[in-house]
């Protein structure tokens, strides 16, 4: 697996990497992290494809995905704590 391409982005760490024929599309935030998986053969332009299915709607709903992931952590943190 390696990096091919990270992107700037002011909430999350984005970066997009090549293993077995997949392009890996890692977002981070905080201890958080989403992963999707696209298959090379899927896009016309390879790399700049994956680009252009970044788009504001998409991180909108990656935003949103954290706050929930974020929410359900604590939700269970607290379970176990108290």
């Amino acid at each position: 697996m390696r990096i091919i391409a990270e992107l700037p982005h002011p909430d999350f760490k984005i970066s997009i990497l090549s293993m077995n024929q997949k392009f890996i599309v890692k977002i981070e935030k905080g201890s958080l992290e989403q992963t999707f998986k696209i298959p090379e053969m899927d896009l016309t332009d390879g790399v700049n494809s994956v680009f252009e299915l970044l788009d504001e709607a998409f991180l909108k709903t990656v935003a949103d995905r954290f706050a929930d992931m974020l929410k359900d952590y604590k939700e269970a943190y607290y379970r176990y704590n108290y």
